[in-house]
């Protein structure tokens, strides 16, 4: 027969924490004080009465019950160990990137030589003539265009020219104005370079070629520290009209950017003297009259000429381009000037087969450097 239990009787079978009269029972309200907030209040749980004191006790008494439980290690007491290492900072995670350090200096004076660039001074004051490359900004996708800088880099490059994509790009030639159309079409060309001068910088010293519209259009100011932030050591404006230099070279003086002019042949001895004193990095005699991608003989007197006039009126380096389309003719050249730039060859390239490129302009490094072991560079006797 089953066992008929009354009211009372099932009261005294429960456990001691579960009568109701038990001081052991606490209500939930009890145990947690903070429970009747409402859900919007900023009262945080260890603020309310009772909770920091219960949830010390209990900790404490946790802790008292461990060492009460621990046994002394045998053996005899051994000397202090060394302290842990203060583990309360997080590591650094071994993938996270670093924190590209500053070397920005400030601003130069008007008119202060290259020296105040450290990086670019070294590269344009060695014995040998440097190699700087023309490229396209945004003429592939950001992914290939980084492989791209990168192999040209290796392949011999000193010096990274990244060109501003402009619709009306007169002083261009065919290749590289139907290059900047390409990039006008796929995207926001402004955007492209910044892109494409915060890799370059990394890898090479890195100058920014534009025309005079896209940077009036945004504003001298604001182009020059967007350049300037992205880590280009200077721009240079091929078109800068006469009454917009000096505008120009303020901004780029306020946001520590050298301004290389070209200087055409034609030029006369004062507008020579005006332009080297308003210049900043180097001045850039184009070495053939005609726009870029001439693939034409090159006047190599006249281009020696013209330069013994430039360092005899200005202290800044020489940098030559425009009709170098090949390693021999950059080799006739090399001697002349401080660095020989390389444009449509390279992009030509890049348009149709990229993976020619690096290739390229390998030859051009290999016929630089056995120039300079045969023939010594005209210098200006200001520079030291």
């Amino acid at each position: 027969m089953k066992p008929v239990f009354t009211a009372d009787k099932r009261r005294s079978m429960r456990r001691p924490h579960d009568r109701p009269d038990s001081p052991a029972r606490t209500s939930r309200a009890a145990r947690r004080p903070w429970a009747g907030a409402p859900w919007f209040t900023s009262t945080r749980p260890s603020s309310l009465p009772g909770a920091r004191d219960h949830r010390d006790a209990t900790g404490h008494r946790a802790l008292a019950q461990y060492r009460a439980h621990r046994k002394p290690p045998a053996g005899p007491a051994s000397a202090p160990s060394t302290p842990l290492p203060n583990r309360s900072r997080a590591p650094t995670h071994p993938r996270r990137r670093l924190r590209r350090p500053d070397t920005t200096t400030a601003p130069a004076e008007k008119g202060t030589p290259l020296a105040t660039t450290p990086p670019l001074h070294t590269l344009l004051a060695q014995p040998r003539s440097a190699l700087g490359t023309f490229v396209p900004a945004g003429l592939h996708c950001s992914h290939a265009e980084r492989r791209h800088l990168g192999q040209l880099a290796h392949a011999g490059t000193d010096l990274f020219e990244i060109g501003l994509a402009h619709h009306d790009a007169h002083l261009d030639g065919p290749v590289i104005q139907h290059a900047y159309r390409r990039v006008l079409r796929s995207g926001d060309a402004l955007d492209s370079v910044v892109r494409a001068v915060a890799y370059a910088a990394h890898l090479r010293p890195t100058v920014v070629m534009t025309y005079w519209e896209p940077v009036q259009r945004h504003g001298p100011e604001s182009a020059a520290r967007l350049f300037a932030d992205a880590g280009a050591s200077g721009v240079m404006i091929v078109d800068l009209p006469d009454h917009h230099a000096e505008c120009w070279q303020a901004a780029a003086h306020h946001a520590n950017l050298r301004t290389p002019r070209l200087v055409p042949r034609r030029t006369t001895d004062d507008d020579l003297a005006t332009v080297a004193t308003n210049a900043s990095g180097w001045l850039y005699p184009p070495a053939s009259a005609q726009p870029t991608g001439y693939r034409g003989p090159l006047d190599i007197p006249a281009l020696a000429a013209f330069t013994r006039r430039l360092r005899a009126a200005s202290p800044l380096p020489v940098v030559s381009g425009v009709g170098t389309s090949t390693p021999a003719l950059a080799a006739h050249v090399a001697p002349l000037v401080d660095a020989v730039v390389i444009g449509t060859p390279v992009v030509r390239a890049l348009v149709s087969t990229p993976e020619q490129a690096p290739q390229l302009v390998a030859a051009f490094a290999r016929a630089l450097a056995s120039t300079a072991a045969t023939e010594p560079r005209a210098r200006s006797p200001t520079r030291h």
